[in-house]
């Protein structure tokens, strides 16, 4: 029932080797599979929607709970945090920004964003961290807007210089092998499980309970959970869409 989303995704890649059709060019795929094709299929594929703090409560929670769990729990020190599938770079920017506006009350704390994703088109647009005006309205505060970004000739904004330095951005599967990336304080992945069956989950889930440290904290989206997928982890102090690892 999505042949219309394929069509409409693939055949524009399909008809740049000459090829008209979907079955055929699934045709072509496995028999000449070549790296870069599939990387523009993988592109093409993917949901790549994004907004700044997005669902407003997660960005409530970190503000409210896990800042200050951090802080009575580490006193000082770095804390890490990864965005997952991070598309267009509002969430990491959400979270600087979060990071900069609490700056005041965590004395002794530096930071360091990881923002990743499967996308390398959505990774250099978030490099870049420059939006349009109808990006900008979805979601970011006027005031945080006039504070963190300026605005560019074409009417486009941009993130200035302090927050894109906050963030670095990686191209990286979550289905893939992610231990490389170290370990964190804080990982956001929000939207992105309800795109895999539960076996997948499983397995990206399980991958993550050996990236969080000991105190550290797991979001998911509004509508993902982990009661019945895995058992490594358990609701933070009744705080919905926040895990910590089980005991």
């Amino acid at each position: 029932d999505k042949t219309y989303l394929l069509e409409s995704r693939l055949l524009p890649i399909a008809r740049t080797f000459k090829i008209e059709t979907l079955p055929e060019f699934i045709r072509f795929m496995r028999t000449s599979p070549d790296e870069k094709v599939i990387a523009q299929v993988v592109d093409a594929m993917t949901t790549n929607e994004s907004m700044f703090f997005r669902d407003q409560k997660p960005f409530e929670q970190f503000r409210q709970v896990i800042l200050p769990r951090m802080k009575q729990v580490r006193g000082s020190g770095k804390i890490r945090i990864w965005s997952a599938a991070c598309s267009n770079g509002q969430e990491p920017y959400s979270i600087a920004m979060c990071l900069l506006e609490e700056s005041a009350k965590m004395p002794g704390f530096t930071y360091e964003i990881v923002a990743t994703d499967i996308s390398p088109r959505v990774l250099e647009k978030a490099k870049q961290g420059i939006y349009t005006q109808f990006e900008i309205q979805r979601g970011l505060p006027i005031q945080m807007l006039l504070k963190y970004f300026k605005q560019l000739p074409d009417s486009t904004w941009q993130a200035n210089d302090t927050l894109r330095s906050m963030v670095t951005f990686r191209q990286q599967n979550l289905l893939d092998e992610i231990g490389m990336l170290g370990k964190f304080d804080v990982i956001l992945c929000r939207n992105v499980l309800i795109y895999f069956d539960e076996a997948t989950k499983r397995g990206i889930l399980e991958k993550m309970s050996r990236m969080i440290d000991k105190n550290g904290v797991l979001l998911l989206g509004s509508t993902e959970t982990v009661l019945g997928i895995s058992d490594k982890y358990t609701m933070l102090e009744n705080e919905r869409g926040l895990h910590v690892l089980a005991a």
